[in-house]
């Protein structure tokens, strides 16, 4: 009697197993086009943030290079979008990362032009303090985009600095590893840009299909 229902009870807990696999693969075969479309609608608002895209006619976010460089962040397989227009090269967008915020890693995402100037940056992710280093975030102040314009003239750009440190950048009141960790792997991103940018459009295409980050 008690191996019987033990069987029963059984039985009944693998129909319910099979039954719930069944349904949460059902919901992702349905959902997956639509989460891959909202994925590539952010990425390509990403994109458009740090450059306009009236400056070039490909398909920026499915062309690009996979790196790895200590210039690009402590990480491996950094991905850097090509810009072209009339199949020349106009800019690259370049994902990046400094390990020194206040709270540890902050991510970028850094547009530089064919002549080494800057198209625009923004913080694409981070864990700093609230009301303090959030503020290089583009929706809490626009710190971030005085970068735009701005150009790197070697590694001993003294300009490259918060004004703490001699340079000409604007810090944060109480927070200043945030402001300074993020101008200093902008400068490393626009240098990488500066003594890479051929290299990167003479390297075959990769697989840049990713979330945004």
């Amino acid at each position: 009697m008690i191996i019987s229902s033990m069987a029963k009870n059984g039985a009944i807990l693998t129909a319910f197993a099979l039954a719930t696999t069944g349904l949460v693969a059902s919901i992702n075969a349905l959902t997956a086009d639509k989460i891959a479309e909202q994925e590539q609608l952010q990425l390509t608002a990403q994109l458009q943030e740090v450059l306009d895209p009236k400056s070039y006619d490909n398909q920026l976010s499915q062309d690009c290079v996979i790196i790895t460089d200590e210039k690009l962040g402590p990480h491996a397989n950094q991905v850097i979008y090509r810009a072209r227009k009339n199949n020349k090269p106009v800019a690259v967008v370049i994902r990046h990362v400094t390990p020194n915020g206040y709270s540890g890693d902050i991510n970028l995402l850094t547009a530089v032009l064919s002549d080494g100037t800057i198209a625009g940056v923004r913080t694409t992710k981070h864990e700093e303090t609230p009301g303090l280093g959030d503020k290089v975030e583009v929706k809490k102040s626009l710190w971030i985009t005085t970068f735009k314009s701005l150009t790197v003239e070697g590694e001993k750009d003294a300009r490259w600095a918060v004004k703490k440190d001699g340079g000409q950048f604007d810090q944060f009141t109480g927070a200043t590893i945030t402001p300074r960790a993020v101008v200093g792997s902008v400068k490393n991103a626009v240098l990488f840009a500066q003594t890479n940018f051929d290299d990167i459009f003479a390297a075959p295409n990769a697989e840049c299909m990713e979330v945004a980050k």
